[in-house]
């Protein structure tokens, strides 16, 4: 996969657009802080956002497949970094919550580990420099 990055100095000093072949774009941006105006996520943001989407896809087509009724499914995530350069994160827990009827504990334990374990390419990428934990709750509507 390809991707392009290019600075956008109309945004301000330290953002920059990033696109895909998807076509769709995405600002990035550092804080105030940092030289940026915070137009945007930082690049840490969205690796994290990365690895939450994909794993988030794929348990709720998991989930889907096994003929659970999700009404909705936020995933959570929780970085934490070295304290120096390159400030790689260390650990990654992650908090899926998952809203529906009669959903099914096993069946969502299951697909999580589908999931990370077999599926998402984030999770491999991430499992290989960090330590991922993860846990999930069910709430019944």
């Amino acid at each position: 996969m390809d991707v392009k990055l290019s600075w956008r100095s109309d945004l301000g000093e330290m953002a920059f657009e990033g696109g895909g072949p998807s076509g769709k774009k995405i600002v990035m941006d550092s804080s105030p802080q940092h030289g940026g105006k915070g137009n945007g996520p930082s690049p840490m943001e969205v690796l994290l956002m990365g690895l939450g989407g994909c794993t988030a896809m794929d348990v709720l087509a998991i989930l889907r497949k096994k003929r659970q009724e999700v009404e909705s499914l936020e995933v959570l995530i929780d970085g934490t970094r070295a304290a120096d350069f390159p400030k790689e994160y260390k650990t990654v827990d992650i908090r899926y919550v998952v809203k529906g009827k009669n959903i099914k504990e096993d069946a969502v334990r299951r697909a999580i580990e589908l999931s990370q374990d077999t599926y998402c390419g984030a999770s491999a990428t991430f499992r290989k420099e960090c330590e991922i934990t993860s846990s999930f709750k069910i709430v019944e509507v």
